[in-house]
């Protein structure tokens, strides 16, 4: 183990062995050997441990390698990158980071990032016939291509060769340093995998085991300087007897087991974060996910279920010859039969046969889908020769295309606020003949041909999974591309709030709404944000921002949208966590705290993320927040157990040593540190409650409760020592033997040694029963702790217990004490025990304003919006929530009831308002009721000719 509190052990051991050796006394080898076993028991227990976390990462790590489409045997199949073999074809689009080099068949141009292979800051274009290197990102297009080198064979593989096996030695290498660097390099490279998860795992750990290693050093320091000004000052006592007091401090002082403790808690909750469906790449997310208190979400895929219906029965035809059927025909012509997103399986899958959509006509060419133009196109020829050309996409874009669109754009605009008011999307189809015969030519007038609703349901957990995530403390805000009316009908049904803008808000076009609220206040109250996309900003953007500098006084300039909101969020202290799942998403899931990519995800996305979701919907991602809490729980309660321990050897033994001159056996010391290694080794597994609110690192909490907790501890100690000391009481009224029979006199050498077997147990059974405070929010035997803990707990104090009350050990310094006295001492630390939890409570009431057992649970994340007549509102709706529902007025009620029977009426309404929901959706009577409003009908005059 290489860290500073194994450096002060290791300084102990050869105190132990050299500079105890004076004043007349031989070499101390028990102590010596009792050490050496102590480092080499952690050091086993680390090394296992943290090999098998390494594997775990492995494994992990394996689960992320890098995927690629590959036709095989006539068919498209994922497969790993590490199994591609020169000739193989492989689909490259959006998003995707080259697997191996390649050369482009046939298609379009693409854009290519190598700016991690060549420098290169803006992406260049690869044109069919161009080599593509292995690492590189497709930033736009898609194109099939032919794989030409694989491994080491490729580009960057080679680049890596050279580096590795370059001999040449210059002036400056002459001094080694080069070679050590290339050596290090060389070994990186083969342990990289591996090494990641501990490198990660020494970021998170260094400030926090530097903090509370230094005061552990600090207090133990102090304590020895302490013991040597009044052990060889007023107490004149010999050199020997003043070094085995300092390692009593030096050794049960000392948490040496912490590094080790903390590092596997990490590893093994990142394991069972994997078996939850969220692979933790970089370590330091597990603990800022514990502190997450706003999450951005996307709608489609994460509070959806990316399944797209399509209800032939409200598809719009605007073009004069064409019916439904047609409108859905050409949409499924400019679809992707193969490599489909869930669009243009929506729109495929409503085709009796899936082959119609290319039946009678010869492709010629087909434009997929980018994020610039927003939709996708196909040329072809039908069977008369003549050349078509057939779009589906945003309704804006294939408006613009539209001749006649002056004439159509209300209606259209129309149809669309109508489909969005009920929470559809719109996809537009245009048609146009090319009468030049030619792909490149322009063709003739688009003609718009309709509208198609898609609807994303709601995930059936969504609703009560941001439910839960409220009730955490954490705030959930929905940032989509799709229409405003769409976000808040969605926010409306899963229960998150309507309180929802545009993306025009962020960037200041509509500064006459919003000209009294700050952006960063708008962009933090805001339940979410629609008509987000995460493209640059143009050239009104531009000026907008230049206005909201000027109106704000804000000097960072972003330059995209999502980038902008995590920014502004974090600004307000908030750790922000962003999920996304596509290449425009890599800037914002970079910046975020905790950025999170969904199931599904591009290549470049996943990279950029600090987590990697391998099951789809936002509940994986509460669980991870909740597995997160109680990882950052188990470490929190080690460290506040391990300050205590070091107050209470150091306060508790100094006192001994300079009030009575107790010298307690260094051999002694060691059993307990030994002991609670083994139990305190469990607690990684152990069974915890997490935090009801986001947690983090405060140390001021975690040493004043350890200074406080191992005070008391230590008072008690001495407490006990003196009435088995220096009075008669237990003798008196237990009938046990006496320790000190003179009180007056120096005790005997066997009184000495059965009073170090005394104050062993009495420390052995408090010192490890800490843990179950420490480990507890509320009272300590209310909260169950793990199996491993407990078994690891008996086993030790039955060892203890048998050693006190049975054992003469000669070497350790004690002496059998009996079972009268064993009792005696279990009694009085049970005593003990029971005031531990009402002092950790005190202690947080001081710290927070109430103990953590008391607090509130808080239905929202926080609620600081300056909403001045949100009180009348709810009273107004208060009110008539109890006409509705038939109960008393606010008169007859109690204040301080009235936000609990709000809280409750809300409750209500929102199952009212979700069993509604539920029979509009689910039956025949509602959707025949959907569809009639909107068509634009009547249905009160319809409701009596039909029938359920």
């Amino acid at each position: 183990m290489w860290n500073p509190l194994s450096w002060v052990m290791e300084a102990a051991a050869i105190m132990a062995i050299a500079m105890a050796h004076g004043g007349g006394e031989g070499w101390d080898y028990q102590d010596f050997t009792g050490i050496v076993i102590l480092l080499l028991v952690n050091s086993t227990i680390s090394f296992i441990e943290e090999n098998n976390a390494g594997n775990a990462a492995a494994a992990l790590m394996a689960r992320l390698a890098p995927k690629a489409k590959v036709l095989r045997d006539g068919k498209w199949s994922e497969e790993d990158a590490s199994v591609l073999v020169p000739g193989d074809i492989i689909s490259i689009k959006l998003g995707d980071i080259i697997p191996a080099d390649a050369r482009l068949l046939e298609g379009d141009p693409l854009k290519i990032d190598q700016s991690a292979l060549t420098g290169e800051s803006l992406p260049v274009s690869k044109h069919p016939g161009d080599g593509v290197y292995s690492g590189s990102t497709c930033k736009q297009g898609e194109i099939e291509a032919v794989v030409i080198a694989t491994g080491v064979h490729t580009f960057f593989g080679k680049a890596a060769h050279l580096v590795e096996n370059t001999t040449h030695v210059g002036h400056f290498q002459k001094v080694h340093i080069q070679k050590h660097i290339s050596s290090l390099s060389s070994y990186v490279s083969q342990c990289f995998l591996c090494l990641t998860l501990k490198l990660n795992l020494a970021m998170i750990l260094l400030q926090v085991l530097q903090s509370i290693g230094n005061f552990c050093i600090c207090s133990i320091a102090i304590g020895m300087l302490i013991e040597i000004i009044v052990i060889y000052g007023p107490q004149q006592r010999k050199y020997r007897v003043g070094i085995d007091n300092l390692l009593v401090l030096l050794i049960g002082g000392i948490p040496i087991a912490m590094p080790t403790v903390l590092s596997v808690t990490m590893a093994i909750g990142s394991h069972k974060l994997s078996q939850q469906g969220a692979i933790t790449k970089r370590m330091t997310a597990i603990e800022e996910m514990a502190g997450m208190d706003v999450l951005c979400s996307d709608k489609t895929g994460t509070l959806t279920l990316n399944k797209l219906t399509v209800d032939k029965n409200l598809i719009e035809v605007f073009a004069d010859g064409v019916n439904q059927d047609m409108v859905v025909l050409m949409a499924a012509r400019a679809s992707r039969l193969e490599n489909q997103d869930a669009i243009d399986c929506a729109i495929v899958s409503m085709l009796a046969d899936p082959k119609e959509a290319r039946a009678g006509i010869t492709e010629i060419h087909f434009l997929p889908f980018n994020p610039t133009d927003k939709r996708t196109a196909l040329t072809y020829t039908d069977a008369a020769g003549k050349m078509h050309r057939v779009s589906k996409g945003a309704p804006e874009q294939i408006l613009n295309l539209a001749h006649n669109k002056s004439e159509i754009a209300q209606r259209v605009h129309a149809i669309i606020d109508k489909f969005a008011e009920r929470g559809l999307r719109s996809l537009a189809v245009a048609h146009q003949e090319v009468p030049e015969g030619t792909k490149e030519s322009l063709g003739g007038p688009w003609e718009f041909v309709g509208l198609l609703p898609l609807f994303d349901p709601p995930r059936h957990d969504s609703a009560e999974t941001i439910r839960r995530a409220l009730n955490l403390g954490v705030s959930v805000k929905m940032i989509t591309g799709d229409q405003l009316a769409i976000a808040k009908e969605t926010g409306r049904r899963l229960g998150m709030g309507s309180n929802m803008y545009p993306s025009s808000s962020l960037l200041g076009e509509s500064k006459d709404n919003f000209a009294s609220v700050p952006v960063d206040d708008l962009i933090e109250n805001a339940d979410g944000f629609a008509g987000v996309f995460p493209g640059k900003y143009n050239s009104n953007h531009r000026k907008a921002l230049i206005q909201i500098i000027v109106y704000f006084l804000i000097i960072y300039v972003p330059s995209e949208h999502k980038y902008e909101i995590v920014k502004r969020l974090q600004a307000r202290k908030h750790i922000c966590g962003m999920t996304g799942d596509g290449v425009n998403d890599a800037p914002a899931l970079k910046i975020a705290d905790i950025g999170i990519a969904v199931a599904d995800a591009t290549d470049a996305a996943r990279s950029a993320s600090d987590i990697v979701l391998t099951e789809p919907g936002l509940s994986v991602i509460i669980s991870a927040v909740l597995t997160s809490r109680a990882i950052f729980q188990r470490m929190k309660n080690y460290t506040i157990y391990a300050v205590s321990i070091t107050i209470r050897i150091v306060v508790g033994f100094m006192l001994l040593t300079c009030i009575w001159e107790f010298n307690f056996p260094p051999f002694m010391v060691l059993v307990i540190a030994i002991l609670n290694d083994g139990t305190i080794m469990t607690i990684s597994k152990d069974r915890v409650k997490p935090s009801p609110s986001p947690d983090s690192w405060k140390l001021s909490e975690i040493f004043a409760t350890g200074i406080v907790l191992g005070g008391y501890l230590a008072l008690m100690t001495v407490i006990f020592f003196w009435a088995a000391y220096k009075t008669h009481f237990f003798p008196n009224h237990f009938d046990v033997r006496h320790l000190h029979g003179d009180l007056h006199g120096p005790p005997t050498h066997e009184e000495s040694k059965m009073l170090g077997a005394a104050i062993y147990l009495q420390v052995s059974i408090i010192s490890q029963a800490l843990i179950f405070v420490t480990r507890s929010r509320g009272w300590s035997y209310t909260e169950r702790p793990g199996v491993l803990l407990m078994i690891a707990f008996v086993i030790a104090q039955l060892i203890a217990t048998i050693v006190s009350a049975l054992l003469s050990w000669e070497l350790a310094g004690i002496k059998a004490i009996g079972w009268g006295w064993t009792g005696i001492i279990w009694v009085y630390s049970i005593i003990t025990y029971l005031f531990l939890d009402p002092i950790k409570f005190a202690v947080r009431y001081a710290l927070s304003g109430r103990a953590w057992n008391l607090v509130v649970d808080k239905h929202t994340a926080f609620i600081n919006k300056n909403d001045f007549g949100r009180e009348a509102r709810e009273a107004q709706w208060a009110a008539e929530q109890r006409t509705l529902h038939g109960l008393q007025s606010a008169d007859m009620k109690v204040e301080k009831h009235t936000f609990r029977e709000i809280n409750t009426l809300a409750d209500e309404a929102k199952r009212r308002a979700e069993i509604a929901r539920m029979r509009e959706l689910h039956t025949l009577k509602g959707r025949v009721e959907t569809m009639g409003k909107l068509k634009g009908l009547d249905v009160d005059a319809i409701n009596s000719h039909y029938t359920v």
